[in-house]
């Protein structure tokens, strides 16, 4: 018989639960004063290997450029990630690479060539962070640095609009539109 003692007790026991569960989706700030998602790809730093990774999993692959005291990239992670819908969709079609625009770990490039975060920042013209970038699917090797990304997002979006822009590129309409018609087209 359920009496309103079990009752409170197993609806505590749910609310430790989903109090545990809101915990672990919580970023973390990490030693380089960065906020980093639990669920971001831990990675050898080889982007043509997480390309990979990323398609045989049938996911996109994308790098988020982050700064220290950044206080976008913060409000990406407090605000926007904090949204489980927009962390499912996220995390069900994406691997998230996160990279320092100063940093300077090691990172090896689609193309073979192995340079600092820095370096790779300033070889892909990424000059302010919060930048995702999202690249192809194909072999990136023989393409120019422009040529391997099909979008990019510079700077804070609104959470309605950044999930848009994961949308925008899992389906592929970049293909065929900016990602300004395509953020008209789904408003009409």
């Amino acid at each position: 018989m359920i009496g309103r003692r079990n009752l409170l007790i197993g609806g505590a026991s749910l609310g430790v639960l989903a109090a545990s569960r809101a915990r672990a989706e919580q970023p973390i700030l990490t030693d380089d004063g960065l906020y980093k998602q639990p669920w971001f790809l831990e990675s050898f730093l080889d982007l043509a290997d997480d390309l990979e990774g990323a398609r045989k999993e049938g996911k996109r692959f994308a790098i988020m450029w982050e700064l220290r005291g950044c206080p976008y990239c913060k409000e990406t992670h407090l605000v926007n990630f904090a949204q489980q819908r927009i962390t499912d969709y996220v995390k069900a079609n994406f691997e998230v690479l996160q990279l320092n625009i100063i940093g300077s770990r090691k990172v090896t490039d689609f193309d073979g060539e192995e340079m600092s975060e820095k370096a790779i920042a300033a070889k892909y013209g990424v000059r302010f962070t919060p930048t995702f970038q999202f690249f192809g699917e194909g072999a990136l090797k023989d393409m120019l640095p422009a040529k391997r990304e099909v979008s990019r997002a510079s700077g804070y979006m609104l959470p309605d609009d950044f999930l848009a822009m994961f949308r925008y590129v899992k389906e592929k309409a970049y293909e065929g539109k900016s990602f300004r018609d395509y953020l008209k087209s789904r408003q009409s």
